[in-house]
């Protein structure tokens, strides 16, 4: 959790929580991604906030997202279905989560090789 500073982005927004990924890029989650965009399209993730951070900062597997600047990250075994997948946008600083979702029932990502 950042510090109550560190709490606010430049452009105001609520930091609700942060991470990193494997080479150390921060990468925060907003208050309002998280209430307005993930749980309300994506309540099922409600318990798994943790989760979503950690598939962040150790995935099992990262592809690019078709959106430019923007890139898929996959942990197995975690969240609502067997594959949770957060997607991380680099198109402005901070970095940050845009979305989350289990992921295609079960089936691996197309890049996936254990």
């Amino acid at each position: 959790m950042p510090a109550p500073a560190e709490r606010v982005s430049a452009d105001r927004r609520l930091i609700l929580t942060e991470t990193a990924t494997p080479a150390g890029t921060r990468v925060v989650l907003f208050e309002d991604t998280w209430r307005q965009h993930i749980l309300r399209a994506h309540g099922e993730l409600q318990p798994y906030l943790q989760d979503i951070l950690d598939t962040v900062a150790s995935p099992h597997h990262r592809e690019n997202d078709p959106w430019p600047g923007r890139e898929r990250f996959f942990k197995q075994h975690v969240g609502p279905s067997v594959w949770l997948m957060v997607v991380v946008s680099s198109e402005t600083i901070p970095v940050r989560i845009v979305t989350a979702l289990g992921y295609q029932h079960g089936r691996s990502p197309k890049g996936w090789t254990p």
